[in-house]
């Protein structure tokens, strides 16, 4: 018996989708790796934990970087694991459709479907990630109408006009969750000579991160090391403050944006106008992000219901497509690699 399966190989975290079982996998895309042995120590959440607190001995690391795999056996590793987690050995390795993003070159898309090949899956369809994204966030992307959706990642921000189930201009930027974190890592060593961790950038960007002063109130206290004394300090972060290396970050998104509307037939322009800008991607939760591109770009922007896992619900949704006949997929997959 086969199952099959979709995944979401994302910069931040790696999710699995099972038809009739849903979201099964949502994990960070980390992996501890014993220096000695060279095996994998831990994966996904576990591994998670163990950032900045390993020894000399272990070492925990993302195997993937701006959207694209860095350690091919790592990732490998990754996927194998987690997916032995949720399919049992006895059913043979499922079909998947994988998403990645819209501008990555042949090279790093033979690297996705190498590591996700050596992990045993038989047949792979890949699918863009603002095409997934639209369908997560439940638009019919079939009929001749525009719709415009970002998704603002962990590695990359993909944007796309679709119509008639196909993308008919995009961009993909290596501006996102994780150059947000860099920005706050960068605004913290600098007003209070403080170094912290990309764990603590995190959450202060999911806690009270903001695009607009104002738009969120709050505090959080943040621990590092004083770069003066080398001891342990603290300093307690407002809301406000975060608001100034967010915006370099969504400045450039902005920027990719509105080339890409440049780009985008009078038609569809007309669609976008009338229906606006879809907003998907855990770094949309962030308060404020739909206003600053709304005045942005001049036009209405929405925030998709659970939009940190629009994509992997799309690429569940995009299963269906999935036959034994290459040429009917209806363009919203693309079965480049078979192995049986």
């Amino acid at each position: 018996m086969a199952i099959d399966a979709a995944i979401d190989l994302g910069t931040s975290r790696t999710r699995i989708f099972l038809p009739e079982k849903g979201l099964v996998v949502d994990e960070p895309s980390v992996v501890t790796v014993d220096l000695k042995s060279g095996e994998l120590a831990a994966v996904g959440q576990q591994a998670y934990l163990m950032i900045g607190r390993t020894s000399d001995r272990l070492q925990a690391v993302y195997p993937l970087s701006g959207g694209v795999i860095s350690e091919s056996s790592l990732v490998e590793g990754l996927i194998d694991t987690l997916l032995r987690r949720v399919i049992s050995p006895k059913l043979s390795m499922p079909r998947a459709v994988v998403c990645m993003p819209g501008e990555i070159t042949e090279v790093e898309k033979r690297a996705v479907i190498s590591a996700i090949t050596g992990a045993g899956v038989r047949r792979i369809c890949l699918i863009e990630e603002a095409v997934a994204a639209a369908m997560g966030a439940l638009t019919d992307i079939s009929s001749p109408h525009g719709l415009c959706v970002i998704d603002i990642g962990g590695g990359t921000t993909d944007m796309a006009v679709i119509t008639l189930g196909g993308v008919a201009v995009s961009r993909s930027i290596r501006q996102a969750g994780d150059a947000m974190d860099e920005e706050l890592i960068r605004y913290v060593r600098q007003q209070y000579h403080l170094l912290i961790g990309k764990r603590t950038a995190e959450e202060i960007k999911m806690r009270i991160g903001c695009m607009i002063p104002g738009s969120r109130q709050g505090k959080m206290r943040v621990k590092g090391r004083d770069l003066l004394s080398g001891l342990p300090s603290w300093t307690d972060l407002c809301a406000e403050e975060t608001a100034e290396p967010l915006l370099n970050i969504a400045r450039q998104i902005c920027g990719s944006l509105k080339e890409m509307l440049e780009e985008t037939p009078p038609e569809l322009i007309g669609d976008i106008s009338a229906d606006g800008i879809i907003l998907t991607g855990g770094a949309a939760r962030i308060a404020g992000f739909d206003k600053m591109i709304e005045a942005g770009a001049k036009l209405t922007v929405r925030t998709a219901p659970d939009a940190d896992t629009c994509v992997i619900r799309g690429c569940g949704e995009a299963l269906k497509y999935i036959t034994h006949n290459p040429h009917d997929t209806k363009g919203i997959i693309n079965p480049i690699a078979e192995y049986f």
